[in-house]
């Protein structure tokens, strides 16, 4: 019989955090995982499942407008926000209930509420401590925003999908994934969007080419963009709007202010003080290889060590560390080739090296890359262009990156993640027989360098 009342002791039950549970859980460990806020996490409720359906929901203008090309009549539906919202809440809802389930048929203890280490074999949750042999921290990140005079009237990507009314006006702070996601969302469900971010050029980290094109094409579909700008103050008026000013003393009056700054480890009120946790500067959970923490016996995975902060990685890491706890199977977490998307409009996918790292580790490359109206435009009248590109290791013929800009780039990049991921040549993508007519066959039909 065990000293302790459970063999692992998760905290955070998100992707990576339920995927671990179960595992280990099949495997024949005792295993309880405590949650104070929302089943599934970030990614369920106030991430990457909502995002989505927002996205669906904003797309549809621009279909309407499509239609009409085609012989549709020309309509302009209401948009009704309540309805969009309701029904992603009840949504919400019905997945949070499947992540119940989903634990509980496999013997995992729920605990709900807040949990706090107060010991290397012990954690406490609503009063009650409870030990275990191991415990993981897989409690993810949390919105951040900075301090500023009226900082308190901004909103974060935790509020802004349940907003009793919709803001027929709306800045987005940032130049990251989530406030190109949420500028193109409002502009897609037809407020007027404004995104401020501090430096020169958005998406900071993606290929250069990728990062000038999606620019333009989303200032193209209506959002204006404020480069080099930031916040100083923000004021309430008396009407319930905001006044913004920037640092170069231009006002901007809003209904809603949206900061999608980044995110930090959601590590507040965890107890580490009572233990040997190491952190980083940015405050992320430091681990070895096997996700293992300073203080033995405990360990952590997800957004909460930093990272590439996606939920197909922690929920990969949580199935690693599991199998490695308990079939003694060691961890080979593969980092490179990870596919990712960023589903502005149109959207963004890419995998791969960008041209900037393809140089820097391959030496000579070759650059092949397409831009183009597709089909649909044509005749639907739609301005909007697609962009793909390739990158190829000149020495091996490898590809290295691929990356395009476009609708369901996100669709195509997974499969063309899977041949990158197989060390397909460039030979091999000229030899494979494209579907036509569609834009992914551009991919193999590419046949001269641009550079």
């Amino acid at each position: 019989m065990s000293q302790y009342d459970y063999d692992l002791f998760v905290i955070g039950a998100g992707s990576g955090g339920v995927r671990a549970s179960r595992i280990a859980a099949n495997l024949g460990a005792r295993v309880a995982v405590a949650e104070d806020r929302y089943m599934g996490g970030t990614c369920v409720n106030v991430g990457c499942v909502p995002k989505k359906l927002y996205v669906y929901a904003s797309e549809f203008s621009e279909s309407f407008r499509d239609a009409e090309g085609f012989g549709w009549s020309k309509t302009t539906p209401a948009f009704n926000w309540d309805t969009l919202r309701d029904n992603k809440t009840q949504e919400i809802s019905r997945l949070n209930g499947i992540y119940n389930n989903l634990l509980g048929g496999n013997g995992v203890s729920v605990i709900n509420g807040r949990a706090s280490i107060s010991g290397p074999n012990t954690v406490m949750v609503n009063g009650k401590a409870y030990t275990t042999e191991r415990i993981l921290i897989a409690t993810g990140g949390w919105p951040y925003v900075p301090d500023f005079s009226g900082s308190e009237h901004a909103l974060t990507s935790n509020e802004i999908f349940d907003l009793p009314d919709f803001p027929k006006r709306i800045v987005v702070v940032g130049g990251g994934y989530i406030a190109v996601e949420f500028a193109g969302i409002f502009n897609g469900l037809g407020a007027d969007t404004k995104l401020l971010y501090r430096r020169d050029k958005i998406l900071r980290g993606f290929d250069e080419d990728i990062r000038e094109f999606a620019s333009n094409e989303i200032q193209a579909k209506g959002v204006e963009l404020y480069l080099n700008s930031n916040i100083e103050r923000v004021e309430k008026l008396d009407d319930g709007s905001l006044r913004a000013t920037l640092i170069d003393g231009v006002t901007l009056e809003a209904d809603a202010i949206l900061y999608a700054t980044g995110r930090v480890a959601n590590t507040q009120g965890l107890g580490l003080e009572n233990i040997s946790v190491d952190t980083n500067s940015a405050g992320q959970i430091v681990v070895d290889n096997n996700f293992q923490t300073s203080e033995a016996g405990v360990y952590a995975l997800g957004d909460v060590i930093g990272g590439m902060e996606l939920t197909p990685v922690a929920l990969a890491e949580g199935m690693a560390l599991a199998r490695h706890l308990y079939n003694n199977q060691p961890i080979n977490m593969d980092y490179d080739n990870i596919p990712t998307a960023v589903f502005c409009q149109p959207n963004i996918a890419t995998v791969g090296l960008t041209e900037t790292k393809a140089r820097a580790q391959c030496g000579d490359i070759d650059v092949y890359s397409s831009s183009f109206r597709a089909l649909k435009n044509t005749v639907s009248g739609s301005p909007e262009r697609t962009l793909m590109k390739l990158l190829v290791d000149k020495a091996s013929d490898r590809v290295v990156g691929a990356h395009m800009v476009g609708p369901d780039a996100g669709e195509i990049i997974q499969g063309i993640a899977v041949a990158l991921k197989a060390g397909a040549t460039k030979a091999m993508f000229d030899n494979t027989i494209g579907i036509h007519p569609t834009a992914a066959e551009e991919f193999v039909t590419m046949r001269e360098p641009s550079a």
